[in-house]
């Protein structure tokens, strides 16, 4: 039941939302999550400013999870098969990727990076997460994943940032009180 309605929102957003001007701009939008590699540049640039060094460590320290939970436990586990290779008929406008579909690596990794910009910095926070759902509505434009994958790694990517910035605001706790000994 959960795949029908899965596919009952791809085949909307294929029926509905398609056009030249999204099969130009979905594609590039996806590049963004692309294994993460703008994240981690990003938080290496801020890793260099004080003033978001602590941010940029804490969403290395949340993509690294995510890596490990999602990338090499979960999706291995639950090896879902992606819509385009159940229904053949989707035209992909991007290179068909050889992971396993759940959860979406490009919302998880996405949402990492929002979650902990949103605490520590709500005017970087927004736009992050806007970036975020853009790049997670990209996957299902581009039918390489389902809404349920999509969800669950927004769901998984606020968790781990969450508890990212959790640990990093404890270790922080705990150098300061070690220094003050």
């Amino acid at each position: 039941m959960i795949q029908e309605i899965d596919f009952a929102v791809l085949d909307w957003i294929q029926n509905n939302l398609r056009c030249g001007f999204l099969d130009f701009l979905m594609p590039k939008i996806t590049m963004i999550g692309e294994k993460g590699i703008l994240y981690v540049v990003l938080c290496l640039i801020m890793v260099c400013f004080k003033r978001c060094r602590k941010a940029g460590i804490t969403i290395l320290g949340g993509m690294t999870a995510g890596l490990l939970i999602v990338n090499m436990l979960i999706k291995n586990a639950v090896a879902r098969m992606r819509p385009f290779q159940i229904n053949a008929a989707i035209e992909l406008l991007v290179k068909a990727p050889n992971e396993y579909s759940f959860p979406s690596g490009h919302a998880v990794h996405g949402f990492i990076f929002a979650t902990v910009l949103m605490c520590y910095d709500k005017r970087l926070g927004i736009p992050a997460l806007i970036v975020a759902v853009l790049v997670s509505f990209s996957r299902l434009y581009l039918y390489v994943h389902f809404p349920t994958d999509v969800l669950a790694g927004a769901a998984i990517g606020v968790i781990i940032g969450l508890c990212s910035v959790f640990v990093a605001n404890r270790i922080v706790k705990w150098y300061q009180n070690r220094k003050a000994a």
